[in-house]
């Protein structure tokens, strides 16, 4: 018999309840993570800006406040997969999947080309393959709860 179905089982829901606890403690982690990362950004950006010549951004600066900003948006991705945790305890592989692409395109935006291999880019771009079509699969795969995946009786026994 499997212990987490049990719902009355006490050691059970005391740990369901400090998970929960633990889950909660990190989405206000990741609420301060989200506000500094704002604060950092605006504070690099208005650096740049101000520093001779004045209003003036290079390309580097401009893909540095990219990767600033992509990261962001990842931790805020992050939090939603938190919160949609905390609501419906399970995680859902698709918002991972979107997440860790938006991590993947942060990763190739700053990229220096001129500082890496061909070796580094070809696996990028087989990563980036590869979670393309993960996410790809995992969109268009129709959702059956009742389905079980793994059933480790015989198809002999079912029917008899």
């Amino acid at each position: 018999m499997d212990d987490l179905s049990v719902p009355n089982d006490p050691l059970i829901q005391r740990l369901r309840t400090i998970i929960r606890f633990a889950v909660r403690v990190l989405a206000v982690i990741m609420t301060a993570v989200i506000i500094w990362g704002v604060v950092d950004v605006g504070w690099v950006l208005y650096r740049k800006l101000l520093t001779p010549p004045l209003f003036m951004l290079t390309i580097s600066d401009i893909l540095a406040t990219f990767g600033a900003f992509m990261a962001v948006l990842i931790a805020i991705e992050i939090f939603v997969n938190i919160c949609i945790y905390l609501r419906e305890d399970v995680i859902h592989v698709r918002i991972v999947m979107a997440t860790a692409l938006m991590a993947i395109a942060r990763k190739i935006i700053i990229l220096d080309f001129t500082q890496i291999t061909s070796d580094y880019v070809w696996a990028m771009a087989g990563v980036v393959f590869a979670m393309s079509i993960g996410y790809f699969l995992v969109l268009n795969t129709p959702f059956n709860p009742k389905r079980k995946l793994f059933d480790i009786r015989s198809k002999d026994s079912d029917r008899g």
